[in-house]
């Protein structure tokens, strides 16, 4: 469905490449981790798929492909018709992605707005039934609401639902859950898991949590430096990781006898 081949990124402004050939697949229905500390690369591989690459700033070359349509060279009108319609990306901060001047549920509605010719009743029936689907209380309410009415676990939700309203192959999810609470976290990936598996949507998940990762994807790669290390079965890499990057991001990760020790 997705394939990532030799993709090199490098920044006129930096060094050393942000990416350094990276080969990634992700198959239909599939969840696929991408892990790494910050700079590691996750983002920018992410840019690159969803057409947010800002082509003027830095040099790159490789291909990436969804259901064989090439993506990182294509024309910015061709990519256009991609964005939102089968790629859908949900950012870290939805109170900085989301318009504070704007009603929540025109936001949800503008993927619709951009790539379909649906009128006002219907567009606002699709965004009613987005808003329900990933399980915000009183729809009809939050659809009228302004963002800084709504909590950041709810504006996550709502960011979720404008990425999946017109129905994507493929979600990005760049640090989605981190600043949430633990609660809210696992109430996000709750509703994520029942998305793949109702809808069928691939996704690539990126975060630094691995504990987050593990609960949520099948398969895991890991970024360090711009390069992947390693790749393979989420439960393969973290009881049998090779690479010793990969032990070490384990090891940091935090466990309930590591945390006494530490109080």
């Amino acid at each position: 469905m997705l394939e990532i081949r030799d993709l090199h990124v490098k920044f006129h402004t930096r060094d050393r490449e942000a990416v350094a050939g990276v080969n990634l697949s992700i198959g239909a229905g599939e969840i696929v981790g991408l892990v790494g500390e910050s700079g590691s690369g996750k983002t920018v591989t992410a840019m690159s798929v969803a057409g947010l690459l800002p082509r003027k700033q830095c040099a790159y070359a490789g291909e990436i492909l969804l259901d064989g349509a090439e993506l990182l060279h294509a024309d910015r009108a061709d990519l256009r018709k991609i964005q939102g319609r089968e790629i859908g990306v949900v950012f870290q901060e939805p109170q900085s992605a989301l318009d504070p001047l704007m009603r929540i549920g025109p936001q949800v509605e503008e993927v619709l707005r951009v790539h379909t010719k649906l009128g006002r009743e219907e567009r606002r029936r699709l965004a009613l039934e987005a808003l329900a689907a990933v399980e915000l209380p009183e729809a009809e309410a939050v659809y009228e609401k302004y963002p800084h009415q709504l909590s950041g676990g709810m504006l996550q939700r709502a960011m979720i639902a404008a990425a999946v309203i017109a129905k994507p192959k493929l979600l990005l999810l760049d640090e989605p859950t981190t600043a949430l609470d633990v609660t809210i976290q696992a109430q996000i990936l709750e509703l994520l898991k029942k998305l793949n598996r109702e809808s069928g949507v691939s996704m690539l998940f990126i975060s630094h949590d691995l504990n987050v990762v593990r609960k949520l994807c099948g398969r895991v790669a890991v970024m360090q430096r711009g390069e992947l290390v390693e790749e393979g079965e989420a439960q393969e890499v973290f009881h049998h990781p090779k690479h010793p990057y990969t032990r070490r991001l384990i090891a940091a990760i935090p466990t309930r006898k590591r945390k006494e020790e530490e109080a």
